[in-house]
């Protein structure tokens, strides 16, 4: 038993369940602001007359924003090496640049928002996930499917109170009131981590010598081109990919043909995004903890084959309590692969380069999320609706394919190390 391992066996349970449970919850909260977007998205999209096209760019610029943050993100991450302050940075930067939409009528200014949305919440990713995976190293794919459970029920939970809110107050003054939940949980983090002892103890543990050595920008840049050389870590990434485009597509157009197309009311929509993500909030710890137990491979194909299949069968419902069910099942399956999927890459990573293994992920990840939208935008003003869904449902079944050619047992540790 290695260092690592005996020093996580070691931890009292009462800080085991402080530190897991509050990065969680600050987690759920990263997820909080983007589900009220997606619930807002049809009344902003009403009030400044935009098309599906331009509704879908806004959360391109997000994820494309994102996609550029990452990398240096995870250069922080590695050389700061201090994630608990991090985590409270992105809890704030993601949060106030909505409130700041609610000062606007511009689109212009909606795009930059959005913008600095994406910058923020790629900082959190990269400073929790290697922390919570090796500061838990036997339980890693449970601990992070915890971490995922938490993005899930902020997710969940959004838009049921939002969905209410909206019934009392405008969308303007919902993103003021937005704000306050970030604001406390990052003092929370802040307070009841004790000065970020979990980061502290994490660094202390490392018994990897690189992780000593001063960080060098060129060093640094040697290690990202070994990263994007290492097969199996890509082909996971790509995977990835498409998982998270399938998610970009549906969360950005589910609200949309709900009201649209299926007359639904602001909160009725909630509740069906609520549906969505409790489904996928308890999926995820069961995804999790087979995945430990039986593979990571065989989770994600599993996973991925269903949410295709789910996807399909949600549009062929149409206007019926059907229509729910498969909604719930398309939650179950793409969310229970995505913890799974970040274990898998941290796996296939050296560990002196957590931080930019995971940043690398969600770089490659956030090319599906920032095509996903103005993409599928345009194929549903050109042929409908339900046209953009049949095309997520086949970008799921192809992320499955990258799935077979990923290095397993000796080969993956070799391209780790």
């Amino acid at each position: 038993m290695n260092t690592a391992t005996t020093a996580a066996s070691t931890i009292p349970r009462a800080q085991y369940i402080r530190e897991v449970g509050l990065i969680s919850a600050g987690h759920g909260l990263t997820h909080w602001y983007p589900a009220t977007f997606y619930l807002l998205l049809p009344l902003i999209g009403k009030e400044l007359g935009l098309t599906y096209t331009q509704i879908g760019f806004i959360l391109t610029v997000q994820h494309v924003v994102g996609a550029i943050a990452n990398l240096p993100g995870g250069a922080v991450v590695d050389a700061y090496g201090k994630k608990g302050y991090l985590l409270v940075l992105a809890l704030i930067w993601i949060g106030v640049p909505y409130a700041v939409m609610a000062l606007t009528h511009s689109y212009g200014v909606l795009l930059l928002c959005m913008a600095l949305v994406g910058i923020g919440n790629n900082i959190w990713h990269p400073a929790a996930i290697p922390l919570l995976a090796y500061r838990y190293p036997q339980r890693k794919g449970f601990v992070l499917s915890v971490h995922g459970m938490a993005g899930n029920l902020g997710e969940a939970l959004a838009p049921l109170v939002i969905g209410a809110l909206l019934t009392w107050f405008s969308w303007r003054t919902v993103v003021v009131m937005n704000v306050v939940p970030g604001v406390l949980m990052a003092a929370m983090i802040l307070v009841l981590l004790g000065a970020f002892s979990a980061a502290k103890n994490h660094d202390a543990s490392d018994i990897n010598a690189k992780a000593a050595q001063p960080w060098s920008a060129r060093q640094y840049m040697a290690d990202v081109g070994s990263l994007l050389r290492n097969k199996a870590l890509m082909l996971v990434s790509v995977s990835a990919m498409f998982r998270s485009l399938t998610q970009a597509g549906l969360l950005t157009f589910l609200p949309l043909y709900l009201a649209y197309e299926l007359g639904y009311n602001p909160f009725l929509v909630g509740v069906c995004m609520a549906v969505l993500q409790i489904a996928g909030f308890a999926a995820s710890p069961v995804a999790g903890h087979l995945s430990d137990k039986w593979g990571r491979r065989r989770v994600v194909m599993s996973s991925m084959v269903l949410t295709g299949v789910t996807i399909a069968g949600m549009v062929l419902a149409g206007n019926s309590i059907w229509f729910v069910v498969f909604v719930g099942l398309v939650g179950s399956f793409l969310y229970a692969m995505r913890s799974v999927l970040q274990a898998w890459a941290i796996e296939c990573t050296p560990r002196h380069l957590a931080g930019t293994g995971v940043a690398v992920q969600f770089s490659i990840s956030a090319i599906g999320s920032s095509i996903s939208p103005a993409l599928f935008g345009m194929i549903a003003d050109a042929h409908g609706l339900q046209a953009a869904f049949y095309g997520l449902a086949v970008s799921i079944v192809l992320g499955n394919l990258m799935v077979f050619f990923v290095p397993g047992g000796a080969a993956q540790n070799a391209a780790a190390k």
